[in-house]
């Protein structure tokens, strides 16, 4: 069964280990199955291309996945690092809020 995750496909996140430690970007595809994301810009790695129909052929740089627990979401007002946890509004919606900054994270 796949685990369920605060992070969403969309979110700023920011990467806390691996060799691309500091680097933040917009989570592209949540892989629930094997916890893993890929995050746009980070994670670069070179592919060899066959030609196809569609496609032109050669070396095509591409994101790879990373581990859901090198990443760390991004708070909205201070930009930094931040655990999510949630909160019921008073109209009885469940939000994820920014742990450092206490704001709402949508």
């Amino acid at each position: 069964m796949a685990q369920k995750f605060r992070i969403k496909k969309g979110d700023t996140v920011c990467v806390i280990s691996g060799k691309d430690k500091g680097k933040s970007g917009q989570v592209l595809k949540l892989l629930r199955e094997d916890c893993r994301l890929v995050v746009q810009g980070v994670n670069l790695v070179k592919k060899h291309q066959k030609q196809t129909v569609s496609q032109e052929g050669g070396v095509v740089q591409k994101e790879a996945s990373l581990h859901i627990s090198n990443v760390a979401h991004v708070d909205p007002v201070s930009k930094k690092p931040t655990r999510v946890g949630y909160k019921f509004l008073k109209d009885g919606r469940k939000v994820r809020v920014a742990k450092r900054s206490g704001e709402t994270i949508e």
